[in-house]
């Protein structure tokens, strides 16, 4: 189970890098590349802080506070007796999700990001797959919680 988490962990990590050493050497920084016109493009962007611009230019504070966060994690991983196919799944993707943007920040200097979509004329910030690693595990996490309430609940 354990072995499961840091294979996905690893393919995770794998995937972001792959994908941001691509963007890296075929898109022209901060120019606007139209796939589906109004609504997604991609977009390289180098960022300096976190989720919708804040803490900007905190790439060392970032850093320190993902470590601090993998250590954790990795330690709550070891610990486990126990996960469902979900649970592995969800705390592989976090745990490559934050790697891989750990790995940005202390080799970059920054995060790459490149995602970046339109929706209803609102320009979301940019991401990259690391991001869709982290969000879609703490909705796993958040969905396995509410599941596991339940059945405590009753």
């Amino acid at each position: 189970m354990k072995k499961k988490i840091f294979v996905i962990a690893v393919i995770c990590l794998i995937i972001d890098q792959l994908s941001k050493i691509l963007v890296i050497n075929t898109l022209d920084f901060e120019v606007q590349n139209s796939i589906i016109p109004s609504f997604f493009s991609l977009t390289y962007i180098k960022n300096y802080g976190a989720a919708w611009g804040i803490f900007s230019n905190g790439t060392i504070v970032l850093a320190v506070l993902s470590l601090l966060f993998l250590f954790f994690a990795v330690k709550y991983v070891l610990e486990l007796k126990s996960a469902n196919t979900l649970s592995i799944i969800s705390y592989g993707m976090l745990l490559g999700g934050v790697t891989g943007n750990l790995i940005d920040r202390l080799f970059r200097g920054c995060v790459i990001d490149f995602l970046s979509f339109n929706i209803f004329s609102y320009n979301f910030p940019i991401f990259n797959v690391a991001d869709c690693f982290i969000v879609i595990s703490i909705i796993f996490i958040i969905i396995e919680m509410l599941i596991e309430y339940k059945k405590v609940s009753k």
